[in-house]
């Protein structure tokens, strides 16, 4: 067990160095969040799959001590997640009764439905991203112009949220998710999504239609104990924020992972591999989440011979037991698609919370990445790796922009 808790730098930052010297030490780790809040990151790989399937650890914030005592104040940055009124911060049947008002939409067969639909949108934001280099003398942000607008895209669309909304809920949503912000923008941020979010919801209750929120609409005003509105609010923060950002974050890290391995890359276009296992590696490898928030233990609790005292914020290091040595065998820092077997990763969660849109995502950046490299199979970063800004977050984990070039490589930098 390390010496002095790690503190969590708020700016975020590649997250895998860090990782490696806490695991070295072992699969829990003290920690300490903004504002002097002390916690725990369970890191390993085997600890994190019990801990993220353990009967005795809980999601409701009535169980977060430091909470419960007043110690958390309304601008915190990570309120939210642990605040927020949804299927993430619900427990048992109250967990159960949320996640099946939307389960039915996110099912291998009717994630596969939309596969026609995804395919159109990638083809035109291909178009798109062809426009940007040209207009950028041959240079374009694949995270703005392809990563993004697809993911947001097709969340907004199953959701009923018009495209006006888009830019500002994206805006919105990464605020929500920085750690690095201050407390007045915080409480501004939250608040002003809720507000965008309960005008749309208002706006489809005039006008309903066949999407999910006015299948949640319906849901709430049945009566009974189905949903009420701030759970129906809370359902959307979660589902758009996580039905995008997650998934900008696993096709941009993808892309990067690939320009930066052309060896694996090869394997790809030239069919020895299959898309899909680019999408898995990533997910291990460079995960879209680095420290989840929060689960708390009910009681006392062991974890790989480390104790997690009762009621402590514990956050899920998804980065971290990517390349656990341990579970990954000793080249787990290196990144290969051929490795076997290939979707061991915990990277979209474990247990019951198991991430709700996780065959939405994998087709996604299935899609995504094929076509791109299909259509772009010269594409590059258009900056050295070093150079790009990353997420000012602990919590997502990836870059800000991504310069890239579509027409040729410009290396050596």
């Amino acid at each position: 067990m390390n010496a002095s808790p790690y503190r969590l730098d708020p700016a975020g930052g590649c997250p895998h160095a860090a990782n490696a010297r806490l695991l070295a030490q072992g699969a829990v780790a003290p920690v300490v969040l903004p504002g002097d809040i002390e916690g725990m990151a369970v890191l390993g790989h085997d600890a994190l799959r019990d801990f993220l399937s353990h009967p005795e650890v809980a999601k409701g914030a009535q169980h977060f001590t430091a909470l419960g005592e007043g110690r958390i104040p309304e601008g915190w940055p990570l309120r939210t997640f642990a605040t927020v009124q949804g299927m993430t911060t619900a427990d048992g049947t109250d967990h159960r009764r949320l996640r099946s008002l939307v389960g039915k939409a996110f099912t291998a067969r009717r994630v596969e439905e939309l596969r026609p639909r995804i395919e159109a949108v990638t083809a035109g934001l291909l178009d798109r991203l062809a426009d940007a280099a040209r207009a950028g003398d041959g240079v374009a942000d694949l995270r703005r112009h392809f990563a993004l607008p697809l993911p947001l895209g097709v969340i907004c669309e199953l959701f009923g949220v018009e495209e006006r909304h888009q830019d500002r809920l994206h805006h919105l949503s990464s605020q929500v998710v920085a750690t690095d912000i201050g407390p007045e923008q915080a409480v501004a941020a939250n608040r002003e999504l809720l507000e965008v979010l309960t005008a749309i919801a208002a706006d489809r209750a005039r006008d309903p239609g066949d999407d999910l929120t006015s299948a949640l609409i319906a849901a709430r005003d049945e009566g009974g104990d189905r949903l009420s509105q701030p759970e129906l609010i809370g359902t959307l923060v979660l589902m758009i924020i996580a039905g995008h950002e997650t998934t900008l974050n696993l096709v941009t890290n993808a892309v990067r992972a690939l320009c930066a391995h052309r060896d694996q890359l090869a394997h790809l276009t030239e069919g020895r591999a299959d898309w899909s296992a680019a999408v898995e590696e990533t997910l291990r490898w460079d995960s879209p989440v680095s420290y989840f928030p929060f689960r708390y233990p009910t009681r006392d609790l062991t974890v790989d011979g480390t104790l997690i005292p009762k009621g402590t914020p514990v956050l899920a290091g998804y980065s971290a037991a990517g390349r656990d040595t341990k579970a990954h065998g000793p080249d787990a820092d290196r990144f290969d698609i051929t490795r076997a077997p290939a979707a061991t990763h915990l990277s979209l969660g474990h247990g019951p919370h198991y991430c709700l849109g996780a065959p939405l995502a994998r087709m996604e950046a299935r899609i995504a990445l094929e076509a791109l490299f299909t259509r772009f199979p010269d594409l590059d970063l258009a900056v050295p790796e070093a150079d790009l800004t990353r997420h000012a977050s602990f919590v997502g984990n990836s870059v800000r922009t991504l310069p890239v070039r579509l027409a040729g490589r410009s290396r050596p930098f």
